[in-house]
């Protein structure tokens, strides 16, 4: 909300996460939908004002580069 550009802070934070997929070798996730850094397909536009653009979350995007299969939470029961 401030305008500050935390684009780095996500960037580091996705590199984070895929060190823990990798230790542990998960080969799903399940991310919250329409978030910024776990969003798939449809994202909010980081602006705060509930504007959804195409688009994948840093961390989505990062996973599935390196192979692993997202779900967003409404897909849950897929996965049972």
């Amino acid at each position: 909300k401030s305008g500050e550009d935390v684009t780095q802070a996500f960037n580091q934070g996705a590199k984070e996460v895929l060190k823990l997929v990798e230790f542990y070798d998960c080969k799903k996730a399940l991310l919250k939908q329409k978030s910024p850094s776990c969003g798939s397909g449809k994202i909010y536009d980081g602006n705060f004002k509930r504007v959804i653009i195409k688009g994948n979350g840093v961390l989505t995007d990062l996973l599935l580069e390196n192979g692993v299969q997202v779900y967003g939470e409404e897909e849950l029961q897929n996965l049972l």
